[in-house]
C-alpha cells in the first residue's frame, strides 16, 4: 500500500496542517473539502498511520503525524529540486563543470569566481584540478575537463579554441642569502648559468622537451609551485614566480627581485587563456565561469 502514496497526497497533508483545517486546505488547493478529506483518509489507510485527531472542531496532528510531517515536507522539497534540476539539464545546463587550472593563475581570482558560482548554480558540482605547462591542456583534449585556464599555449592543437582572460605578472626572485640575491644592478644572462634555476616540471607530451623561461643549464625541477616557493625562500636556487604569490615575501625581505638583462624592462607578463574544444564549447555554467574569471 505504501507504494501507492503520491506527492499530491503529501501536498494535501501539508496544506491541511499549514492552513489548520480541511476546508481551508481545499480553498488553498482549489478543491472541495470532501476531496481533501478523502485524500487524507486514503493517505492514512495506505500508511497505516492516523495522522489527525478528528474529535475536535479542527483536526489536530497526532504524534505520529508530527513525525511524518517533517518527512512529507522533505519529500516535497526533494521532488521540487528534482524537477528544477531536470528542467535545467534539459535546457543545456551541464551536470558538472570540470576545469583544469594553470598553477600560475591567481588563486584569489578563482576563489572569487567560485564564491559567486555557488549561489548562481547551486545544483551544479564543480571539479577543479591544477596542472603546469602542457599538462593543463591534456585533460581538455581527452575529455576529462570542459575547459582549461592555461598560460603556455604555443603549440595549441587546431581542434581547440582559446579566448583571453587576464595577464599574470612573473618576477625572477631569490633569497637575499643567495649569491644572486646579493647582486645589485642588472644581472647578465651569462651569469645565471653559474646558479641552479628552480623550474616547474612539464608532465605533458604536448610540450615535452620545450623550455619556457629557462636561462641556466643547471636546473632543479619541481612538480609543485608551493615546493618551488619554499626552495626559493630557503636559498636553494633562483627562479620565476607569480608576483601575487611572492608579493608579501618581497615586501618583508624574505625574497628579492632580480633584474635580469634578458627580460623586458617593463616586466614579464604571461597571458592566461580559456581553452576548450571547438566542437564542445562550455555550457551555460562553464560560460558563466569563464566570464567571471575574465573579470578584473
Amino acid at each position: 500500500m505504501l507504494d501507492q502514496l503520491t506527492l499530491d497526497q503529501l501536498r494535501t497533508f501539508v496544506a491541511a496542517v499549514d492552513t489548520g483545517s480541511f476546508s481551508a486546505a481545499g480553498r488553498k488547493l482549489g478543491r472541495a473539502q470532501s476531496l481533501i478529506s478523502q485524500s487524507l483518509a486514503n493517505l492514512e489507510s495506505q500508511s497505516g498511520i492516523k495522522l489527525f485527531d478528528r474529535s475536535s472542531r479542527y483536526p489536530i496532528l497526532t504524534e505520529a503525524g508530527r513525525v511524518l510531517l517533517a518527512h512529507a515536507r522533505a519529500t516535497i522539497a526533494a521532488a521540487e529540486t528534482f524537477k528544477s534540476h531536470a528542467k535545467d539539464l534539459a535546457g543545456g545546463l551541464e551536470p558538472e563543470v570540470s576545469i583544469v587550472l594553470d598553477v600560475l593563475f591567481p588563486i584569489q581570482v578563482l576563489t572569487a569566481a567560485v564564491v559567486a558560482f555557488q549561489p548562481a548554480f547551486p545544483r551544479t558540482p564543480l571539479r577543479v584540478q591544477v596542472e603546469t605547462l602542457g599538462a593543463v591542456i591534456a585533460p581538455v583534449l581527452d575529455g576529462r575537463c570542459a575547459f582549461a585556464v592555461a598560460g603556455a599555449t604555443p603549440l595549441l592543437p587546431p581542434e581547440l579554441a582559446r579566448e583571453p582572460l587576464c595577464q599574470v605578472e612573473l618576477v625572477m626572485v631569490a633569497s637575499p642569502a643567495h649569491p644572486l640575491g646579493r647582486r645589485t644592478g642588472t644581472i647578465p644572462t651569462a651569469d645565471l648559468a653559474e646558479h641552479v634555476q628552480l623550474v616547474l616540471t612539464d608532465r605533458s607530451e604536448l610540450t615535452k622537451g620545450r623550455e619556457f623561461g629557462v636561462f641556466s643549464p643547471r636546473t632543479w625541477r619541481l612538480a609543485d609551485l608551493g615546493a618551488k616557493h619554499a626552495f626559493l625562500r630557503s636559498g636553494l636556487g633562483w627562479g620565476g614566480m607569480p608576483l601575487d604569490v611572492v608579493a608579501d615575501d618581497l615586501a618583508s625581505g624574505l625574497l628579492v627581485r632580480l633584474d635580469i638583462a634578458a627580460l623586458p624592462k617593463g616586466g614579464l607578463f604571461l597571458p592566461m587563456w580559456a581553452v576548450y574544444p571547438i566542437e564542445r564549447p562550455p555550457g551555460p555554467a562553464g560560460r558563466w565561469l569563464i566570464t567571471q574569471l575574465a573579470s578584473p
